[in-house]
């Protein structure tokens, strides 16, 4: 059995980081078996590496070894690639083919991104972990195929299982053995490796001198959570060999080039994000609050025109009282009249239509609320009175169109035509 560092060689992979040698050495174990093994890891860690090394070391390393990306084929065709279809299974199919699964037949496959598979496809997936038989699409001739299957994904699998995105099932056919690649983050004593790895190799690719990076600039180089992993790492350094003319690269000179350079290596809170029923939730509370001060306003002007009409002061300043320790609470500079109360910014919310009063409240404006003005009017005309007569112009000025009149009254048809038969009209 090789160890790991000569398949670190063999393989090209760089680094000491000791969850990377575990994760190498349990490759190395498993090889030799037929068992499925299941790679995870964050997008960028390298989890190709891993199937490739089981493969090469297993007793089918002379058998064909293909791989996968099922996220990058659509969900329709999918079924068609892994297992084949028959002559006019579906429009398109002018003759009958292979899938990769009669094809890698002694072989292995590496699923990768096989959390994106889709839920009719996974089922076919688990007859072939549980006996090796699949259907081509458009065929019910059972087939055999003897293939293991290596999966890789960065999903979080048991977040999918519970959303019901993947079949539990499955995920314990596919991790019999479970094989974790860190993120670059978490191998601190490696970035600096593997840069210097990469700007060697670009400066040979590029016929240029190697970059170097100074003091400060490695010291930038292990601080950022490489959130890309080593994908972005050898980006990065393919586009300061090219782009940089001063081959020794400074710590501005580097932040240059990373996407929010300002991140450090600190823990990231995880498995918290705010999703959109997490906003929609927070949403409907601030709704109710709002609507709920709404009605306590409506309710304190209802009261306050009920009691206008029998001309009870006293018990409309007492009542007035009450409803606002309700609206505002202990607050210091709570208001203590009904026209300061009626002033203040809640009022901008929109009214609604009262359908016993004919009376609209007005909008606070520059000059103070004018609803005074109309307890000193009580003296000489009647809320009554006043009703009546507003009723007899709305009708006139609308020729006896109840419709018209109810609108410009602000009231409802039904409770114009109430008013009309109350009054006599």
């Amino acid at each position: 059995m090789e160890n790991v560092q000569s398949i670190k060689q063999r393989f090209e992979l760089i680094g000491n980081d000791i969850k990377l040698n575990r994760a190498i050495e349990k490759a190395v174990q498993v090889a030799p078996t037929d068992i499925s093994v299941l790679v995870t890891g964050e997008s960028g860690v390298g989890k190709e590496a891993i199937p490739k090394i089981i493969h090469s070391l297993s007793h089918r390393k002379h058998a064909k070894y293909i791989a996968v990306n099922c996220g990058a084929i659509p969900e329709g065709t999918i079924d068609s690639e892994l297992f084949g279809h028959e002559k006019g299974a579906f429009t398109g199919a002018t003759q009958t083919r292979s899938g990769y699964f009669e094809v890698a037949d002694g072989g292995t496959i590496f699923l990768d991104e096989v959390g994106e598979l889709p839920l009719t496809t996974q089922v076919r997936l688990l007859r072939v972990l549980e006996n090796g038989e699949f259907l081509k699409v458009g065929s019910s001739q059972v087939q055999k195929t003897n293939v293991r299957i290596v999966a890789a994904t960065n999903v979080n699998m048991f977040e999918a299982i519970k959303k019901e995105k993947f079949r539990e099932d499955l995920y314990y056919r596919l991790s019999t053995v479970e094989i974790n690649i860190p993120p670059l983050r978490e191998r601190q004593d490696d970035i600096h490796l593997l840069f210097r790895k990469f700007a060697s190799d670009f400066g040979q690719k590029y016929k240029m001198p190697t970059i170097r990076l100074e003091e400060e600039a490695i010291g930038r180089l292990l601080k950022y959570r490489w959130p890309g992993n080593i994908r972005q790492l050898r980006n990065i350094a393919e586009q300061i060999s090219v782009l940089e003319s001063n081959r020794s690269v400074s710590a501005p000179t580097l932040a240059s080039y990373l996407p929010n350079a300002n991140s450090s290596n600190l823990p990231a809170v995880v498995g918290q994000e705010k999703n959109e029923s997490d906003f929609s939730n927070e949403r409907e509370i601030l709704y109710k609050v709002l609507f709920d001060m709404k009605s306590d306003l409506n309710d304190l002007k209802k009261l306050t025109l009920e009691l206008l009409q029998n001309n009870d002061t006293e018990k409309v300043q007492e009542e007035n009282e009450t409803l606002i320790r309700k609206i505002y609470g202990n607050q210091e500079n709570q208001p203590t009249k009904i026209e300061e109360t009626l002033s203040t910014e809640v009022l901008h919310l929109p009214e609604p239509v009262l359908e016993n009063s004919y009376v609209q409240v007005q909008r606070p404006s520059e000059d103070r609320y004018h609803f005074a003005e109309e307890i000193q009017e009580e003296e000489t005309l009647s809320l009554q009175e006043k009703e009546i007569e507003l009723i007899k112009k709305s009708l006139e000025r609308n020729r006896g169109k109840r419709k018209a009149a109810a609108s410009e009254l602000g009231i409802s048809e039904r409770t114009l035509y109430r008013k009309i038969k109350q009054y006599d009209l």
